[in-house]
């Protein structure tokens, strides 16, 4: 009886490992091309051939003590193919005590909005669109730099059916090779990409980026100034309020990778346990019956990740321990065998990131097991850090 328990669990914890990381992709996929069989595709808009019948859009940069980068990001938006009287440079740099604001001065199209107290980005954001008049407004990170035409892409997506937020692609660079926390979040990014562009061409996309994404002020609801993740509840805020988010690839924002691993879990514990904090505030979204397609999709994609599915990972490693003893299935010692080999080559991967050694395969299992450890150090960070919306930077690579 013991034993019969003991293998439902297993079985139920391994399906749902499976359907978070690979299932929910290949249910996706079949989905797409059942609608896409039945003439079901979304066309994409045409921009207007006059720029001037362009909408006037505000890009917002909101950042604390990135003197170091400003130059190059005002390098980057200065070669932006949108048309420069319909676009506003907006700067946010509240609670910033280094240089930011003297260089930001000697650009004449910036828009500066500044208070010297810091009280985290959702409130930054608050207080740049307090001063903001355009309808479509861009949020973008100082470190983050653009392509040419990603503000146009964005405006496309905003002339889609009932698209009241666009999530534009990220896309994680390494200086160099054998950057195991650029590397294994690089290509963590890629197949989170895929999904994004699957759920938004189901229905919409579940969640947008700070790096890049835009909003329609008209249908814009603010996020709660604590919210550890802003631009997530922003966006997600629209869809409970019955609007879509488009993902678009062909509006991306390129970044460096966090320098190690170390700096890296500074972003992974801030994302657990805004995504714990998220799941709790938007709740609402796991009915089904109000909310049939997105409840699907939110559950899939969002709360197994950030909650049940990191325990179910730890739990087969004891559960299948116990069957290889006790019961001595041979599937179940096939089981632990290929278990065995992805941990050692998670530790393997770690052990030589330490050494300064590089195995981009091996990134990619120390960075699964990473993320997924973070998970748990995410409940305790939401405990100390859940009146604030402050959280600490991680260096970049």
């Amino acid at each position: 009886m013991i034993i019969t328990l003991f293998e439902i669990l297993f079985w139920a914890c391994l399906l749902l490992v499976i359907y978070t990381y690979v299932g929910y992709g290949v249910i996706l996929y079949v989905m797409l091309k059942i609608k896409h069989a039945l003439g079901h595709r979304e066309p994409n808009p045409i921009l207007p051939l006059d720029e001037q019948l362009l909408p006037e859009v505000t890009l917002m940069i909101c950042a604390y003590n990135e003197a170091e980068v400003v130059e190059e990001k005002m390098r980057n938006i200065r070669a932006l193919n949108y048309p420069k009287n319909k676009l506003c440079v907006m700067w946010v740099t509240d609670g910033s005590n280094d240089r930011s604001n003297e260089l930001l001065s000697a650009y004449p199209e910036v828009r500066l909005v500044f208070s010297p107290e810091r009280r985290g980005k959702a409130s930054a954001m608050q207080h740049g669109l307090q001063e903001n008049q355009a309808e479509y407004v861009v949020f973008t990170d100082a470190n983050t730099m653009l392509n040419a035409d990603a503000i146009r892409e964005i405006v496309r997506q905003f002339m889609k059916d009932n698209v009241s937020c666009v999530s534009g692609e990220k896309r994680v660079a390494a200086r160099h090779s054998g950057q195991a926390a650029a590397e294994g979040e690089g290509a963590y990014w890629k197949y989170e990409s895929t999904l994004k562009r699957w759920d938004s061409e189901l229905y919409s996309a579940m969640g947008a980026a700070g790096e890049l994404f835009a909003v329609r002020m008209s249908h814009y609801r603010p996020a709660p100034a604590n919210a550890l993740l802003d631009d997530f509840m922003i966006s997600m805020l629209m869809v409970k309020d019955g609007h879509r988010i488009a993902y678009t690839k062909d509006a991306y924002a390129t970044e460096y990778g966090s320098a190690n691993m170390h700096e890296e879990s500074k972003r992974k514990r801030r994302i657990a346990a805004g995504g714990l904090q998220s799941i709790w505030w938007l709740r609402s979204l796991m009915n089904p019956f109000a909310y049939p397609i997105v409840a699907f999709q939110f559950v899939s994609h969002r709360v197994l990740r950030w909650s049940i599915t990191p325990l179910a990972l730890l739990a087969l490693v004891p559960l299948n321990a116990l069957l290889v003893v006790f019961d001595g299935a041979l599937v179940y010692a096939v089981f632990a065998l290929l278990q065995t080999i992805f941990y050692l080559s998670a530790l393997l991967g770690a052990i030589l990131n330490s050494l300064g050694k590089e195995n981009k395969w091996l990134n990619i299992p120390t960075y699964f097991l990473f993320m997924n450890m973070n998970v748990f150090i995410g409940l305790p960070y939401l405990l100390t850090h859940q009146s604030s919306g402050k959280w600490e930077k991680a260096r970049r690579g």
